[in-house]
This record gives structure tokens, C-alpha cells and sequence, in this order.
């Protein structure tokens, strides 16, 4: 893929943002679980159709060095598909409970917490008290409800929060594991691995809450596309981008994540966000950046 970096970002967040919003539409007619399952197993479908001359090749051994896959790159790649699973889950779980944009930013702590942890300066204290400005002026008045949310009330607000931070935790180790990742495999060999792990992880949950219904043409459809804009696009170049940039680059350009994620909120669930809460979002995404530029140089994974 010849494309330059910053295209292939961009065009990730739109995806993944919209993909996030048409996914909660779905939520109407299954549960956040069942659709998280639907997303996983579509998303690995492609992954491998898209690249399974790179899959194929470091199963036989000619993806991975002379060795092959060891035991540690099958614990990395195992590790990588557990937190993607993680981190589907349970932001599924909390924009059922809270606006898109809200969630995405403060599951965005979580890249912050990596850039912040990269640098290591006191300087980036200043950062952690900018991010925590914005969370404070997003909990302002309450996070509120995703429209066609499936819980009301206080206690759901709540628990959508709590689902968004474990979602941030989670995020923060996909950007750790990714990178090794493409260390480890060729292509996006590692990624398609990951991918089916994480899936078969999903499937209880998946099955045990929707049931029937998950076989619905319509369902399976539109299962199909949010695997394909919110994983199979996004999750192939972010892990092209981070090949190319240092991972503090990267995570300048991913800072634009909460501000996509309120765009696709308003524009497909037709979330309307107050005039504070916009600037709690833009505070965030402030101090993501600045403490990405600030972080340790990292040099770019090389391509393999």
C-alpha cells in the first residue's frame, strides 16, 4: 500500500467513527454483545480473504523469519486478539448507554496514558490535568443517553462510563500489541490472527444474548458492514500507518478520534452534544496530541 500515512488515518477514523454509529443503530434489534460477535467474525472473514496469501505464508513458516510462528509470537498475537475483544465489547457496551462521542473520548484516555507513559516528563503532568479537565466538563450535567439507547437513568450513565474506561485500558494495550504485531508477522497476517481469536472469544456472549436473530439476513448484513468499516479498514491501516511513523506521530493524528466519533454520533444517531461538553471533547483531544508530540521518539516498524 502506497498511500501516504497521513491518508491512511484519516481514513481509518472516518471508518471506524461511522462504522461506531452505524453500529448503534443496530443496537434496536440486537444487543450490543451480539453485535460486537457480528463485528469480530466479519472483520476476520475479510481480513484473511483480503490477505490470505500473507496469512498463508506465515502459517508455513516464510511469514515469520526461518523459525516460523514461535510460541512467543502466537502468546503476542493471542494477547493482541484478547484486547481487541476487550475493547469491542465493552465500548459496544457503553455507547448503548451514552452519546458516541462521549464514549470515544474517554476511551481515548487510554492512547493518552501510552503517550503519557512514553515520555515520562513532568512537563506531561500538564497534559493529564487538561485531559482531566475535559472528562469534568464532559460529566458536566451528566454524559447523558445514546439515542435508541437500550438503558435509562442515572445507574446506565454510570455503568456506560465504567464500560468506556475499561475500553480505554483496553485500547491502551492494542496500541502495545499492535505494534508488536507487525513486528512479529508479515502483512497483515498477525492482525487476520488476532482477529479470529478475538472472535472465537466474542461468540458466547454473542450467541447466548441474541440467539436467532443474529441470523437475520438484515442483521448478518449490517454485521457485515460495521466489520468492515469499524475493524477490516481501520485496524489494516492503522497497523500500515505505524509501520511507517513513530508511534508518537501516530498518536497525534489518532487525537482526532473523540471529535469524529461526536460527528458520527450527530450525524447518524443524531446525538446533540452541549456547547461544553464539545469543548471537554476538544480538551481531550488537546492534551492526547500534545502529549504524543511530546512523548519519547520510537522509530516506525519496519516494513517486513
Amino acid at each position: 500500500m502506497r498511500a501516504p500515512a497521513p491518508l491512511l488515518a484519516a481514513t481509518a477514523i472516518i471508518s471506524l467513527q461511522f462504522g461506531a454509529g452505524l453500529a448503534g443503530r443496530l443496537f434496536t434489534q440486537v444487543p450490543p454483545a451480539a453485535v460486537t460477535g457480528l463485528r469480530m467474525w466479519s472483520a476476520a472473514v475479510l481480513l484473511a480473504l483480503l490477505g490470505a496469501r500473507g496469512l498463508r505464508a506465515a502459517l508455513t513458516g516464510r511469514g515469520c523469519g526461518q523459525e516460523g510462528i514461535t510460541g512467543r509470537d502466537w502468546l503476542v498475537a493471542a494477547s493482541f486478539g484478547l484486547a481487541l475483544a476487550a475493547m469491542n465489547f465493552s465500548v459496544y457496551q457503553a455507547i448503548a448507554r451514552i452519546p458516541l462521542g462521549i464514549a470515544v473520548t474517554i476511551e481515548f484516555l487510554g492512547p493518552l496514558a501510552v503517550a503519557v507513559a512514553m515520555s515520562r516528563r513532568l512537563s506531561d503532568l500538564l497534559w493529564v490535568i487538561l485531559a482531566l479537565a475535559g472528562v469534568v466538563l464532559l460529566g458536566r450535567g451528566g454524559p447523558g443517553l445514546a439515542h435508541g439507547g437500550l438503558a435509562h437513568g442515572h445507574g446506565a450513565a454510570l455503568a456506560g462510563v465504567l464500560f468506556a474506561l475499561v475500553s480505554a485500558a483496553c485500547w491502551a494495550a492494542y496500541i502495545v500489541l499492535s505494534a508488536a504485531t507487525g513486528k512479529r508477522f508479515a502483512g497483515p497476517s498477525g492482525l487476520v490472527i488476532a482477529m479470529v481469536f478475538g472472535a472465537v472469544l466474542t461468540t458466547p456472549a454473542a450467541v447466548t444474548s441474541a440467539g436467532a436473530a443474529l441470523l437475520r439476513p438484515g442483521v448478518l448484513a449490517a454485521g457485515a458492514a460495521i466489520g468492515l468499516m469499524s475493524s477490516a479498514i481501520p485496524y489494516w491501516l492503522e497497523l500500515e500507518t505505524l509501520r511507517r511513523v513513530p508511534a508518537r506521530v501516530f498518536g497525534i493524528w489518532m487525537s482526532l478520534q473523540p471529535a469524529g466519533a461526536a460527528l458520527a454520533g450527530l450525524v447518524m444517531l443524531g446525538e446533540v452534544l452541549a456547547p461544553w461538553k464539545w469543548l471537554g471533547i476538544g480538551l481531550v483531544m488537546a492534551a492526547s496530541a500534545g502529549a504524543a508530540a511530546t512523548a519519547r521518539p520510537v522509530h516506525p516498524v519496519p516494513d517486513a
